[in-house]
């Protein structure tokens, strides 16, 4: 009977938000996830950012209906006091069940496949040009070959992480494995913990690690405070070397994407051999050191140093252009700080993403992630499927009166060096920034 249902208020909800003492909401009932955010796939940080809230349009995004069963175990007793939903949050939850119900979420065609046929043929075609040949150009075109092909193991990767590619769960790890820390050096875990606080804090100065880039680069003269970076637990400093840097960033930036792999494979290191929490450490080492193993071995068959350093180069230099997408995604869009909050998801994704538009025969060059928004928007939905929900986004868009951002790849990188060239002046004279910063607090604009 509704006369025996137990309320609690959304101010004693909010108490609940320590790592000791995990409450949320979903649909206005409160559940207890102390315990589970322990063994939660994907990870503490996603729930934590959300810890004492109502956190349903993030875990419709994240979840498929299978997951509902395995709340009641959690359920508390309470209900949400004065539980209500806006508008654009039912519009939101009504187009995911829409999806739902077509069928979008398991019709992954044949993008796999023909993916990793893609990657299995650029691998075959640059062991077999190192290995059998001992032209100095045809060992250039294999480090390309190299490059792309990580690009193209890296999309699937990213599909595989968001359980998008395999049809169970064993598959889809195996997946990760390979695509991940075989194929491209590049930890699952690493990519897990960092990736899912990106999606749920989007463009947040001190929530989102993807924009948390000091000293080479910073977005925002927000920075020049020296945030404190609450998913790293420290200080981002902004030192007088960050502003040197920060600086020239607008100059600095391609070259910087030619070498960011470098970076990756660095805090892929950090975490395997961190006291954090690492799920399947054990997989996910055995994984680098098989990439370690045979990416050497591939290099030292090159005939001299002078090749193998370009051929590495090479290799780099081609998957900058998956770094710079990264980026251009949001780099130019609206951030902010503080917390992500529940009650504004749709928001807070049209606002912190821009999507790159192109012809339909340049989706493999981009990994379906040139609609960002569709993909933040419902990060379990195949790739396949994100060109025709595209339309109804854009739709819901302009009937909320949120932004959609379409630029091409051309203009998504003008807006970005803007922007860097927009921080770096303003890094460049220190006594502007109370006013930058006033003015940002206003604006919330990158």
């Amino acid at each position: 009977m509704e006369s025996t249902k137990k309320y609690i208020s959304l101010d004693e909800l909010e108490k609940h938000n320590k790592h000791e003492d995990v409450w949320i909401s979903i649909e206005g009932k409160v559940y207890n996830v102390t315990d589970w955010i322990k063994k939660h796939p994907g990870g503490d940080v996603p729930i934590m950012n959300l810890a004492g809230q109502d956190a349903t349009d993030a875990f419709i995004a994240y979840h498929p209906g299978t997951a509902w069963k395995y709340l009641e175990n959690l359920f508390t007793g309470y209900y949400l006091e004065d539980y209500q939903v806006s508008e654009l949050s039912r519009d939101y939850r009504k187009l995911a069940s829409e999806f739902s119900r077509a069928g979008l979420f398991e019709k992954k065609g044949h993008t796999v496949i023909y993916c990793f046929s893609f990657v299995a043929l650029l691998l075959f075609g640059c062991f077999y040009g190192v290995l059998c040949s001992d032209n100095f150009w045809v060992h250039m075109l294999c480090g390309a070959m190299l490059g792309m092909c990580w690009i193209q193991a890296a999309y699937l990767g990213h599909d595989s992480g968001h359980y998008t590619m395999m049809s169970t769960k064993g598959y889809n790890k195996l997946a990760q494995i390979l695509n991940g820390n075989l194929l491209t050096g590049i930890s699952i875990a690493w990519w897990n913990w960092t990736h899912n606080a990106h999606h749920i804090a989007c463009n947040s100065l001190d929530y989102d690690p993807d924009l948390q880039h000091l000293p080479v680069f910073a977005v925002s003269p927000s920075f020049f405070k020296s945030l404190t970076s609450v998913f790293y637990g420290r200080e981002l400093t902004f030192d007088g070397l960050s502003r040197f840097f920060v600086s020239y960033q607008h100059f600095t930036y391609y070259p910087v994407m030619i070498f960011g792999r470098v970076n990756l494979y660095v805090q892929t290191f950090l975490l395997l051999f961190s006291t954090r929490k690492v799920n399947d450490r054990a997989l996910n080492i055995s994984g680098i050191l098989i990439f370690w193993t045979w990416f050497p071995y591939l290099v030292s068959c090159l005939p001299n140093w002078n090749e193998r350093v370009l051929f590495i180069f090479t290799s780099f230099s081609v998957t900058a252009l998956q770094h710079i997408q990264f980026t251009l995604n949001h780099f130019a869009a609206n951030v902010y700080v503080g917390a992500p909050t529940g009650n504004d998801w749709f928001e807070k994704q049209t606002a912190g993403t821009i999507d790159i538009s192109c012809s339909s025969y340049m989706d493999w060059f981009f990994g379906g992630l040139q609609f960002q928004l569709e993909h933040h928007l419902f990060p379990r939905m195949p790739r396949c499927q994100l060109r025709n929900i595209a339309p109804i986004i854009q739709e819901y868009c302009k009937k909320h009166n949120l932004p959609y951002r379409s630029l091409s790849f051309f203009d998504a990188n003008v807006a970005t060096i803007k922007t860097l060239r927009t921080a770096a002046l303003q890094a460049r004279d220190l006594t502007t920034v109370p006013q930058n910063l006033l003015w940002e607090a206003v604006n919330t604009h990158g």
